[in-house]
């Protein structure tokens, strides 16, 4: 048995409730070479809980515990700190949180020899026969270096009970992280920096109680599918582009401090992927590489709703989010000039199978509001709701060419005739890709009932792009879809259409912090740069006040 070492990745903070923590870390194994992991060698994390509301537990007090770190997840692995057990198994008491409250923990990884054979699983309680209790590490714990092992967290606020209202909260959002290269790898990281110091100690009012990052967390393909050079065919390729995304320092920094939800967009696989690709052997290859780095490194400290669907829903302070998967269910039609065949969540079901992505979300749309009434409800898509590109509004083979919902009009139209006819107010869509942070107001013709729901659209990218030049720029999307130069209202039945105003365009690198205010029934969206300054539209920063139907 070897020492106690600091984690070779991590901790990251992942799915938080007001009773529980996800913890994520990277094992580490001295004899590991890349992606070639010593079959001989055995990784388990070790996690103490220090402190609780910054006054320390005396060491005698301090909860300890094991967890599995797997060699088929890349020795990544989760501790659900206030859920689980030691290894799930019932060998010590499960440590319960309480609501917003703040906890120090820390977090090592311990190496193993391993006498099984490779194919022979070693059960949770036969493992944990071998070690001595999880309590004698505490020492070591405390030894380790707390940029590389020190995580901070604050529980969220207890969900308020039924017929309460849901309070203001504040959030972080943001997506497409593009890597740098050689010397600009530090101006990729930069942002991360000012992310960390809004969380800690927000300028602008209440702190933000967690980050979305919503897509493009690594640049698979550097450059361009179609361009070899950069281009991740290998797991050790994949695996470096995670190790260097999530070891950079402040990126590191946020992540052990912030909890974190994601969700993979195009570049985690390769540009503008779908699965039709899938048929073609070496592309096959490609996608099982990335989606097994993918759930090791982002989906596995997530919440997991949904048992293997990388799909998932959560709550913060009594307001829903469900985060859809729009990339690796989502198909086109082999016709270029047709959008018939096009879904991006995923075919629809049968009678009588397990309902497809796009029927879950409707009825989560629906039961939040029966449930919750008219409190926003987010929907978080890595691709762009609104607004469109001007050249998708010219022809279907423009818009078969898009990466954004506009290419999948029947996807679109199942969940806005969803939204309608079940009344459901306050939608409001979060979203990165576009490298071009805007708001948008949507509106619904037709009827009486259709136009008094409100909805909106609220865009964050990119963290860092550094070629503004080659995509992302305002004057290529809709601002206006009633405009007869960019129509681009949309058919949701005979009778009603949508339609929408864009405002507020950057291209800046930014991340946006939003905050939800019911007592003025709005929310408020600030844009910072990569210095966490607010972006500047003229002489005025530029907040978006984005007015929503009553809740209160």
């Amino acid at each position: 048995m070897s020492g106690l070492r600091e984690p070779s990745l991590g901790p990251i903070v992942g799915h938080t409730t007001a009773i529980s923590c996800r913890l994520w870390i990277r094992g580490a194994d001295l004899t590991d070479r890349g992606s070639s992991l010593a079959e001989d060698r055995r990784t388990v994390g070790v996690l103490a809980v220090m402190t609780k509301n910054r006054r320390s537990i005396p060491i005698a007090n301090r909860p300890a515990f094991y967890f599995r770190l797997h060699r088929e997840f890349d020795r990544t692995g989760t501790f659900n700190l206030g859920v689980d057990d030691t290894f799930r198994m019932g060998q010590s008491e499960v440590y319960t949180l309480d609501p917003d409250t703040i906890y120090t923990v820390r977090v090592g990884s311990l190496a193993l020899d391993d006498v099984a054979d490779n194919d022979e699983m070693v059960e949770s309680a036969e493992l944990l026969r071998r070690l001595p209790p999880a309590h004698t590490w505490i020492d070591d714990l405390m030894a380790l270096d707390e940029a590389k092992s020190e995580a901070v967290f604050r529980t969220f606020p207890a969900t308020p009970d039924t017929g309460h209202v849901a309070g203001p909260l504040s959030f972080l959002i943001g997506s497409c992280h593009y890597p740098g290269m050689f010397w600009k790898q530090k101006r990729a990281d930069r942002i991360f920096k000012p992310i960390f110091d809004h969380y800690s100690d927000n300028p602008d009012g209440a702190d933000p109680r967690f980050i979305l990052i919503m897509g493009d967390q690594i640049y698979a393909d550097m450059f361009n599918r179609l361009i070899p050079i950069g281009l991740a065919d290998t797991f050790e390729e994949f695996q470096e582009r995670y190790l260097t995304a999530f070891g950079s320092p402040n990126m590191r920094q946020l992540l052990r401090h912030v909890p974190t939800y994601m969700i993979l967009d195009d570049h985690e696989i390769e540009d503008n992927w779908t699965q039709d690709r899938i048929e073609d052997r070496f592309k096959r290859v490609v996608f099982n590489l990335a989606i097994d780095a993918y759930r090791s490194y982002q989906w596995s400290h997530g919440p997991r709703t949904y048992g293997e669907h990388l799909y998932y829903h959560f709550d913060c302070g009594g307001y829903p989010f469900f985060v859809v998967d729009g990339h690796t269910q989502r198909y086109k039609d082999d016709d270029p000039e047709s959008l018939d065949d096009n879904h991006l969540l995923g075919r629809p079901s049968f009678p009588g199978d397990d309902p497809a992505q796009l029927e879950v979300l409707c009825d989560w749309l629906s039961n939040q509001q029966r449930q919750r009434g008219s409190v926003p409800k987010f929907i978080v898509t890595s691709t762009a709701f609104v607004p469109n590109a001007i050249a998708t509004t010219k022809n279907d083979r423009q818009k078969h060419r898009s990466d954004s919902w506009a290419a999948y009009p029947m996807t679109r139209r199942y969940l806005l005739r969803r939204i309608i006819d079940n009344n459901i107010q306050n939608v409001v869509f979060l979203s990165g890709d576009l490298h071009c942070s805007n708001v948008a107001e949507i509106s619904f013709r037709g009827t009486r009932s259709a136009e008094r729901l409100k909805a909106c659209s609220i865009t964050s990218s990119a963290f860092y792009w550094p070629f503004p030049f080659s995509d992302g720029e305002p004057s290529h999307y809709v601002h206006d879809s009633t405009d007869s130069e960019t129509r681009d209202t949309f058919e949701i039945t005979d009778q009603i259409v949508m339609d929408y105003q864009a405002y507020n365009f950057t291209q800046k690198d930014n991340f946006c912090q939003v905050e939800i205010n019911p007592d003025a029934n709005e929310i408020v969206v600030r844009v910072k740069d990569r210095d966490g300054q607010p972006v500047q539209k003229g002489d005025q920063a530029l907040v978006s006040r984005l007015r929503l139907a009553p809740w209160s």
